[in-house]
């Protein structure tokens, strides 16, 4: 989207600032004193960046709704290279509702967007990476498999982490094709041939590297595509928790509870059938 500058002039505050029209979506909102909020957006043109919101006796208002966690839009803001940039008014917004609705959509969602926070710096321009970030949030809201979504950030975070390894070809001899596992001491996959010049790799299953390798590439236009049995999405979840675990450190309360989540699951609801499709395992 293309931002526009136009001049404003607020009477309250006596000054004239230079607003933008900027796509975002919302991250992450708290409550700053009384009425006023808090507000992360990662915005298509200046990266991720913390907006005051000053707080409305209405909850009608249109802006508070525009705040609301799982929303995205176009914000009118004064963008402020130190400190705190401003929300001032939005021109329209859409709201993720099936992810404040459901339980599970809400948890791959949260963490989804807890880990793009924790991986990228503050105003990093990233158009592509937002582009990505909307269509897999809504990818989820309309129904496709929200673990395979989540393993694909997973994945592609790895490069914003800086700590992406090399999962196009075998790290020796530059192998595509047949089986391959995945070592950390030489920072990327082995091929069959080259198991051996690592004894302490990961031995994953040849599936679950496979969907690693296909998740650093996939479209998010061909997720509906893939089936996957309850077998290999734990494979693969025990493949990324073990990369992350060496390589990030990182221990997100969003992530715990969906490690949590899958002990109770099946309890609450069944999970949705997954459509048949062009990439499934073997």
């Amino acid at each position: 989207m293309i931002c526009t500058t136009t001049q404003f002039s607020y009477r309250k505050e006596k000054l004239v600032s230079n607003l933008e029209e900027v796509e975002g979506i919302v991250l992450s909102v708290r409550k700053h004193k009384e009425r006023d909020f808090l507000v992360k957006i990662f915005t298509n043109t200046h990266g991720k960046l913390m907006f005051f919101v000053r707080g409305s006796k209405k909850p009608t208002d249109s802006l508070r709704s525009a705040i609301l966690p799982f929303s995205y839009g176009t914000y009118i803001a004064d963008i402020r290279s130190d400190g705190l940039s401003f929300l001032r008014d939005v021109k329209d917004i859409h709201h993720f509702t099936s992810m404040q609705t459901d339980i599970f959509k809400n948890a791959y969602a949260t963490y989804i967007l807890s880990l793009l926070d924790a991986a990228l710096e503050d105003k990093i321009k990233n158009p592509g990476l937002f582009e990505q970030l909307k269509l897999g949030l809504s990818a989820i809201d309309e129904g496709e498999d929200p673990e395979i979504i989540m393993n694909i950030f997973e994945v592609r975070f790895l490069y914003h982490f800086g700590v992406m390894p090399n999962l196009n070809s075998c790290v020796f001899c530059g192998e595509t094709q047949g089986k391959f596992d995945f070592s950390s001491v030489h920072n990327g996959i082995l091929c069959e041939r080259h198991w051996v010049e690592d004894e302490r790799r990961y031995q994953a299953t040849a599936r679950a590297v496979h969907f690693l390798r296909l998740f650093s590439i996939l479209s998010f236009d061909r997720v509906g595509k893939i089936t996957l049995k309850e077998e290999t999405k734990k494979e693969i979840r025990w493949l990324i928790d073990q990369i992350y675990e060496e390589y990030v450190g990182l221990h997100l309360k969003s992530k715990k509870f969906i490690d949590n989540m899958y002990k109770w699951e099946a309890v609450l609801k069944k999970r949705p059938a997954q459509k048949n499709g062009t990439e499934n395992e073997n």
